[in-house]
């Protein structure tokens, strides 16, 4: 099941600048602007549990902050070791001043238990 969630105004997200949305989903959003577009996947990573928005963005590429792992913002796969995996991507649509993302109910609520390194 899919929800919708209001951004608000993001249009003083300069391209290669990402914010940080805490409340949404399980393990928060991240949302990045490349190339003037606007790109959400979810604020964690796959390899080592921890927020992808503590990271570094480099073109389409976010980097996580503790042990490199990254991940294509477009689509949320990753582009090797030390990730196993990808991670969530969800469509973000912005008209007349507000960012919606839409998040297809892919986000599990539930604890780590693949052994994912658990930091937060």
């Amino acid at each position: 099941m899919a929800e919708s969630f209001e951004l608000g105004d993001l249009s003083d997200l300069s391209d290669g600048e990402m914010r940080c949305f805490e409340n949404i989903g399980a393990d928060g959003l991240v949302v990045c602007r490349v190339e003037g577009e606007l790109f959400a996947l979810t604020d964690n990573c796959s390899h080592a549990d921890t927020p992808l928005s503590e990271g570094r963005l480099r073109g389409h590429g976010l980097i996580c902050p503790l042990h490199g792992a990254s991940f294509d913002v477009r689509d949320g796969t990753h582009s090797g070791p030390p990730a196993w995996e990808g991670v969530p991507c969800h469509a973000v649509t912005e008209a007349d001043g507000v960012a919606v993302v839409v998040m297809s109910g892919g986000d599990d609520d539930s604890p780590s238990s693949d052994g994912r390194l658990q930091t937060r």
